[in-house]
């Protein structure tokens, strides 16, 4: 590697450190929910879980990603504010209202990323991004006045679903068809109307919540690829299960909030996790191998051993689902929650040693199973379509 692609390479994984801060700090405060014990027993962890979780980690990640497509200084500001944003909630010193103002700016200038974005190309799919980022917005806004996640969460459910729907319409537009993008615009728009009925009516937007997340991932699964990639082999096969576990789990949520919104606690803490692990968390295990590389300028090559944390996970939310929260069992709630934490932490440590062990000598030639979503994206921001038989 040249001089310029260490130099890129090294300070990229400066933006990816306040992410990794804020996963730790929530699994942390997992724990600390959970009533075990924990490395670190900060005061105020407990409270900031979920915005940890949610934008310290993984609107971090995702805001580094597209200011890497932007490829210009300005796109940076968002992950640096939504990184410092996830630092100053752990810091008990600083005061709470500082780190909600630093998520505020964060989000909006994420919003904002997708500007020049959509100028450089005109697409549908970035427009549901731009629509998801500023529905993370309105949840932060909405959070910095309260103090509690009293509905917070349908807006965080939002952002994450739009933006991670979108970015799989991109990776796989060829097979999704020409009109993909405009039709999950509209999914995308009936998911914000609910939003906005939830406002004055939780519980009938919490219904009409559910309906438009069922209408959205039914027709993801007809026509995502990874139906048909699953039967595979290696990456493709890998990809593909965490793909639609991730559906899955968005389904159950989607079923879970057609009963009203969640208010007590086994409700709520299914749609949470069903959400923010069962779907966010599959997809990003699906996609490390493609975006990750493409940041951070560090190969990050499949290996079996990726399987292991991925069905860490689902059986984690199977345990805290079905045992804890079904049939309201404390010892299901909790052992699902330990595994969901070494899950996470088993993904991380696997994906580090399999970027320091490097490409494999199989890995470094064309394979029809190896995903050609692995290409990085243009400059455009937009990711190469995907020929069939690829996830």
């Amino acid at each position: 590697m040249s001089a310029r692609g260490r130099r890129g390479r090294s300070w990229r994984l400066l933006w990816i450190l306040p992410a990794g801060l804020s996963l730790l700090a929530g699994l942390d405060a997992a724990l600390l929910l959970l009533g075990l014990p924990a490395p670190v027993t900060a005061a105020r962890l407990p409270e900031v879980h979920g915005m940890l979780m949610v934008l310290g980690f993984v609107g971090t990640l995702i805001a580094l990603e597209r200011a890497t497509a932007l490829a210009r200084w300005y796109g940076f500001v968002a992950p640096a504010l939504l990184g410092l944003g996830g630092i100053a909630l752990l810091a008990d010193p600083v005061p709470l209202v500082v780190a909600k103002a630093l998520l505020v700016a964060g989000t909006a200038a994420f919003t904002l990323l997708y500007v020049p974005l959509w100028r450089r190309q005109y697409d549908a799919p970035l427009l549901v991004q731009l629509l998801g980022a500023a529905l993370g917005c309105a949840g932060t806004v909405i959070w910095l006045g309260q103090n509690t996640m009293d509905h917070v969460l349908p807006w965080l459910i939002g952002f994450v679903v739009l933006t991670i729907a979108a970015e799989r319409v991109e990776l796989a537009r060829i097979t999704m068809g020409p009109n993909a993008g405009n039709r999950l615009l509209v999914h995308a728009w009936t998911v914000t109307i609910a939003l906005i009925v939830g406002v004055v009516f939780p519980d009938a937007g919490s219904v009409l919540l559910g309906l438009a997340l069922l209408a959205m991932v039914g027709w993801l699964v007809v026509h995502d690829i990874a139906r048909r990639t699953i039967r595979a082999r290696g990456a493709a096969r890998y990809m593909a299960a965490c793909i639609l576990s991730g559906y899955v789990w968005l389904a159950i949520a989607a079923g879970a909030l057609l009963f009203g919104y969640p208010t007590d606690q086994p409700a709520y803490d299914a749609v949470v996790h069903a959400v923010f692990l069962g779907y966010t968390i599959s997809m990003i295990m699906a996609h490390a191998t493609t975006i990750l590389p493409a940041v951070l300028h560090i190969d990050l090559p499949y290996r079996g051993a990726l399987w292991v944390p991925a069905a860490i996970l689902q059986l984690s939310l199977v345990v805290r689902l079905w045992v804890g929260d079904g049939l309201n069992l404390p010892a299901g709630w909790q052992i699902g929650g330990v595994l969901g934490v070494i899950a996470l932490l088993l993904f991380v440590v696997t994906a580090v040693a399999s970027a320091v062990l490097g490409p494999r000598s199989a890995a470094k030639k064309t394979s029809p199973t190896r995903s050609a979503s692995m290409t990085p994206r243009s400059a455009s921001g937009q990711t190469p379509d995907i020929p069939e038989g690829h996830a």
